[in-house]
């Protein structure tokens, strides 16, 4: 075994942990009494805001999101804060203008964000640029990560290949990122890809390189292992109550299994113990939002389409709305052909949702006689470059009569989106002038308002 110092454990318990679980419906009041215990571990860092949280704290819990980073930071100083930033779409699920993007993140640094993990739906560097140089400016670390997809059961074939992922990561170094992260947001990464990979990352990168898997195909701690003996710098674990399923590995056999050896995580089992019991008990509030309806832990579904959980359950739900369900065979064969007339995006939000949508379009009316907004919004360009070329004929197909111009733009989606603080501005007069509250607005401008007035008693 190789020479390594301790290798990071970055805990997702409070954030992708529940997310994944219980549709992000965790509340503030039952992560604060266990902070404390949690920050005593000696995780490298926590994540615990971003992705659904913001939409999900202001639509449905009808909490501020920017409190919750300031209660657990009070509760948990000696542990770096972690966010997830979705690039120039922030925590939204479209493209937001350059001023959003800059306020947005001058507050999370304020409120107590330390790290900002950016990833971008198709790997669009450009998608970075606007991001990176405001976390530059807070003066926090910026971790690039690579959304990973595949083409093929395993890494390899003519576009997802260690090429394509080398390449990407040194942009992302030259760009000034401080480390990379690859994002498997589907669980697909094999154990030995996932060590050929980040041995070939870690010979081409000056910067720390992490892995970051979802256990849905049940590969994921296996993967962390040989990511790990490649010469990993950190890995993502959630704590066992909220790890396993569509969620992520669990850390407290790595505490185990990596006793006594050069990647000793030093952890306190029966510290963690106490905060898995904690965790236990409140469980029981969540499990209305759980997916209940398999016994099996693993998803064998993913190892063969691909698909994440998520994007299946919209599917499904897209299907009963049609009065389909039957159909969703068909939509399991179509979404490859959709995705490689889209140019083979990674399937994570918002492109699963744009492929999923389209897809079942294509089974209902019959192949892009119905095209959705999105999709000929993709075309167009405003979610950035995909992989690669998208299929021509659709793309003329679907921007036949678009309002902003049939020919797709070539530059930064960002470059051709006006400043969107002034309006968000102008439309809370009355309400607040606080930059967080206008930044709530500009991100979700109906959900948004809808929580403003009630926070501040207007309903």
């Amino acid at each position: 075994m190789a020479e390594k110092k301790t290798v990071k454990i970055t805990d997702l318990t409070l954030r992708d942990g529940h997310q994944s679980l219980f549709a992000t419906r965790m509340r503030t009041e039952d992560m604060l009494p266990i902070a404390e215990k949690m920050d005593s571990i000696g995780f490298y860092s926590m994540e615990v805001w971003g992705g659904a949280t913001f939409d999900v704290m202001t639509r449905f819990l009808n909490e501020d999101p920017w409190d919750r980073v300031r209660l657990l930071k009070k509760k948990m100083p000696n542990t770096k804060f972690q966010m997830l930033l979705r690039g120039q779409n922030l925590v939204g699920y479209r493209n937001y203008a350059d001023d959003v993007v800059d306020a947005f993140v001058e507050k999370a640094a304020e409120v107590g964000i330390d790290i900002f993990r950016v990833f971008d739906a198709l790997n669009d560097e450009r998608n970075f640029i606007a991001a990176f140089k405001a976390i530059q400016k807070c003066g926090r670390h910026v971790q690039g990560a690579l959304s990973y997809s595949l083409t093929e059961k395993r890494l390899g074939g003519p576009i997802f290949n260690i090429d394509y992922y080398t390449n990407k990561a040194k942009h992302i170094e030259d760009m000034g990122a401080h480390s990379l992260c690859i994002k498997d947001m589907a669980g697909i990464i094999s154990p030995y890809d996932a060590y050929e990979l980040i041995s070939a990352l870690k010979n081409s990168l000056k910067i720390p390189v992490h892995l970051h898997t979802h256990y849905t195909s049940g590969m994921a701690s296996m993967s962390c292992l040989k990511a790990i003996e490649a010469g990993a710098d950190g890995i993502d674990t959630c704590l066992a109550p909220f790890a396993l399923r569509s969620s992520h590995p669990a850390v407290e056999p790595f505490v185990i299994t990596l006793k006594n050896t050069p990647y000793d995580t030093h952890f306190n089992l029966e510290t963690i113990a106490e905060i898995d019991e904690y965790l236990e008990a409140i469980v029981p509030d969540y499990m209305s939002f759980a997916d209940t309806t398999r016994f099996s832990v693993i998803d064998i579904g993913v190892l063969m389409h691909q698909i994440p959980g998520g994007m299946i359950s919209n599917l499904v739900s897209q299907l009963k709305q049609a009065k389909a369900l039957n159909r969703l065979k068909e939509v399991y064969e179509e979404i490859p052909r959709t995705r490689q007339d889209l140019g083979f995006p990674p399937l994570v939000t918002p492109t699963s949702q744009i492929v999923g949508v389209q897809a079942v379009f294509n089974v209902i009316a019959g192949r892009y006689k119905m095209i959705s907004k999105e999709v000929k919004d993709y075309f167009y360009g405003l979610y950035g470059k995909p992989p690669v070329e998208v299929s021509e004929e659709i793309s003329k197909k679907a921007l036949k009569g678009y309002e902003r111009g049939e020919t797709p733009i070539k530059t930064r989606p960002g470059d051709i989106l006006e400043p969107e603080l002034p309006k968000a501005r102008e439309a809370l007069k009355g309400i607040s002038n606080r930059m967080e509250d206008i930044l709530i607005y500009a991100l979700y401008p109906m959900t948004g308002l809808e929580f403003l007035k009630k926070k501040y008693g207007i309903q």
